[in-house]
């Protein structure tokens, strides 16, 4: 046993554990060689799963069990203190409580039901934050983790108004694409929701230990992995399969073609849920892999209003929040001068440099280098080998 389970009291503390309203789902969620087939068999076979956990073995053998199951089933009926299993799930469900961490299992009128239907669904999920969450509408939009300057900008910027038009952005607190969507959402005054390959305890990665935080405090954190669990290269795909179950679509703002953003995409495409792509620079490693969903089918997005067009009309503005003086999707220029609007229009999305700029404002370097930094600071341009780009 480890020290939550050792000394005085402990087979008390275990067997209280075992008393927890989660404990049986957990059980399933870990027995040894209960993977996704024999799960279906026994869910066809049974009018709930936790009916198992009373079976006797030969019934169990019957429902077709592999032996390495049927004695984890087995020290549970009789409370081995001894069984792996066992402590796995009350050194879990003690850890939870000392983290202040929840569960949401298969049984709970909570579990979010579009994530019930995905396959191989988990059967548990811990959450720290505001559990209503899950069942809210959701977009994911997640992207590589080596994102530019203008793919982090679409990320903010895309979460912050699907956020305002009453959609939760649910992302996998990685760094780039996936930290800028969470932060764009809460800088807006939104919840969002994080789903991490790791404990609750073990935020990753560290640079995002405050963004998690803040994540907790305004919205939700999830993970199907018990405390303690480090975070694992294998642990994110199995992730991703959360973030698209969850969502009722996915946003791909850049990802190369190797990108663990295409499994999310791929998983959503699985799951039957809608594929939005970003396109960008053909120059552009991060855009190839947008540009090779596209080729499959996504839906191009230059707007949010594309995302919302697709996912259905109920989600669509709200009447009166519209500028009618603005083209849907165009930026915002009221606030630039005559000067800054000239540099801003000479702007492409492929970088421009600043001799090409000045000849086509005809603005001197100094007051061209001022306009761009004004626009910078806009959110509208940014800086990039070979000059400048728009970014809106």
């Amino acid at each position: 046993m480890n020290e939550l389970l050792s000394g005085a009291g402990s087979r008390d503390r275990f067997c209280q554990a075992l008393e927890h309203p989660a404990a049986p789902w957990l059980l399933l969620a870990i027995l040894p060689r209960f993977g996704i087939r024999r799960r279906e068999a026994a869910m066809a076979a049974t009018a709930q799963l936790t009916d198992l956990l009373a079976m006797n073995p030969a019934t169990l053998k019957a429902v077709g069990l592999h032996p390495e199951t049927i004695t984890g089933i087995r020290a549970w009926q009789d409370k081995d203190t001894s069984h792996p299993a066992l402590l796995e799930i009350a050194e879990a469900l003690i850890a939870c409580g000392q983290h202040g961490i929840h569960l949401v299992t298969w049984a709970d009128a909570d579990y979010p039901e579009a994530l019930r239907h995905i396959h191989d669904a988990p059967l548990v999920l811990y959450i720290l934050g505001d559990r209503a969450l899950l069942g809210r509408d959701q977009i994911g939009i997640v992207g590589s983790r080596h994102a530019t300057r203008p793919g982090l900008d679409h990320a903010r910027r895309f979460a912050a108004e699907l956020s305002r038009r009453e959609l939760v952005v649910t992302s996998g607190l990685a760094l780039g694409v996936d930290g800028a969507a969470h932060a764009g959402a809460l800088d807006a005054g939104f919840p969002t929701i994080a789903v991490i390959g790791c404990g609750l305890d073990q935020i990753y990665p560290r640079q995002h230990q405050r963004l998690g935080q803040r994540v907790i405090e305004q919205g939700v954190l999830v993970s199907e992995y018990p405390p303690g669990t480090p975070a694992r290269a294998a642990h994110f795909p199995q992730r991703n399969r959360i973030i698209s179950g969850l969502s009722r679509g996915v946003l791909v703002v850049e990802a190369g073609l190797k990108s663990g953003s295409l499994i999310t995409a791929r998983l959503a495409l699985e799951q039957g849920r809608e594929v939005f792509a970003i396109p960008g620079s053909v120059h552009s490693p991060v855009a190839r892999g947008c540009h090779h969903l596209i080729k499959q089918g996504a839906r191009l997005v230059e707007t949010v209003d594309d995302v919302l067009e697709e996912l259905g009309a109920w989600w669509s503005l709200q009447a009166g929040e519209a500028d009618p003086a603005r083209e849907p999707g165009a930026p915002d220029l009221s606030r630039l001068g005559q000067r800054e609007i000239a540099v801003f229009e000479a702007l492409g999305y492929d970088p421009v440099s600043t001799d090409a700029l000045s000849s086509a404002t005809g603005l001197a370097a100094d007051q061209l280098m001022q306009s761009l930094l004004l626009l910078e600071l806009e959110g509208l341009a940014s800086s990039a080998p070979g000059g400048y780009l728009r970014i809106a």
